[in-house]
């Protein structure tokens, strides 16, 4: 008998394809998330849940007596109590490597759309407020042989250290948690302290995972630091930077720009300050948003899901 898996979103037909061959497959009846409430009804017959990061806590495990694994079709995992699905012998998995150049497309499209003014310009001359003799009013700013700050340098931080090093002969530098010796041997960049980085970069680019210990990582102390040229860039989860204090640096002009895919609440609220200034590109968190990396995440997190509840070790777990 095939186990059952319950896939908590739509995925790709030739995704669930593959699951279908291993698997028996419970999904909602729409081309749509499954409500939570659906979803925990659905999960006493489930071994394996797919899931794009909804929560994973105690309620939904005492819903989910027979459950051997959660996967993620995500990098992050930070809806997932792994302490109580460990208590429980309950596996997460995640989806690393595969959309690590497509985010560092998406970031770059950032940094240069920022500098640039790009979308506020293209609404400039769609709105018909192109004259004659506009010219220090439509100024941006170089990126090239600048300098870009990196907080958190995992595989997509370097993916953008390569970029920013080879394509726009840019001077990169870094903090970490842990020194990465093999990048700044392989790619030339520099490890700085972080108070140091946010002081001497042109652009600040903050990559880091959400946890306890970067929430709220850049504040108000770590804005007023910045260079007032500066254009700060985040990627990584919303609640990693202090939104009040970004809205007040960029009101006060502490920095010059900001570039956001992420947000302290997503959807952003419509009367969120971000969205009525011009120098904030703002990004419906679309990082790996591309259809071939999407159906290359998804067919990875059922790689996960199948080889789990098969009994075999998933190619991504957790730890």
């Amino acid at each position: 008998m095939k186990p059952t898996v319950l896939i908590a979103r739509p995925i790709p037909s030739e995704v669930e394809d593959y699951i279908a061959s291993h698997c028996t497959i419970l999904k909602s009846s729409t081309n749509e998330a499954m409500p939570r409430k659906e979803m925990l009804r659905l999960l006493a017959a489930a071994e394996g849940l797919l899931t794009t990061g909804g929560k994973i806590d105690e309620e939904l495990l005492k819903h989910a007596p027979l459950l051997k694994v959660v996967s993620n079709i995500s990098v992050g995992y930070n809806n997932m109590d792994l302490t109580a699905m460990k208590a429980r012998g309950v596996i997460g998995t995640n989806t690393p490597e595969v959309l690590d150049e497509t985010v560092a497309d998406l970031v770059f499209s950032l940094i240069l759309g920022a500098a640039r003014r790009t979308a506020e310009l293209d609404q400039y001359v769609k709105q018909g407020k192109w004259k004659q003799g506009d010219d220090e009013s439509l100024f941006g700013l170089d990126v090239h042989h600048a300098t870009l700050g990196i907080i958190g340098l995992g595989r997509i931080g370097e993916a953008i250290a390569r970029r920013a090093k080879l394509g726009f002969l840019m001077n990169v530098q870094y903090y970490n948690r842990n020194r990465k010796i093999d990048a700044e041997t392989n790619l030339g960049v520099i490890y700085q302290p972080m108070n140091e980085l946010l002081r001497t970069s042109d652009f600040i680019l903050l990559m880091t995972p959400l946890t306890e210990e970067t929430t709220h990582l850049i504040g108000k102390e770590q804005f007023s630091l910045m260079k007032s040229s500066a254009i700060f860039i985040n990627a990584s989860r919303g609640k990693t930077v202090d939104e009040t204090a970004l809205i007040e640096a960029l009101q006060n002009k502490q920095i010059y720009a900001a570039g956001l895919d992420v947000y302290d609440r997503e959807p952003v609220d419509i009367d969120n300050p971000l969205l009525q200034m011009s120098n904030v590109l703002a990004l419906p968190h679309i990082g790996s948003a591309t259809a071939k990396t999407r159906t290359d995440m998804a067919f990875l997190a059922a790689k996960n899901l199948v080889s789990a509840v098969l009994g075999q070790t998933p190619p991504n777990p957790l730890s």
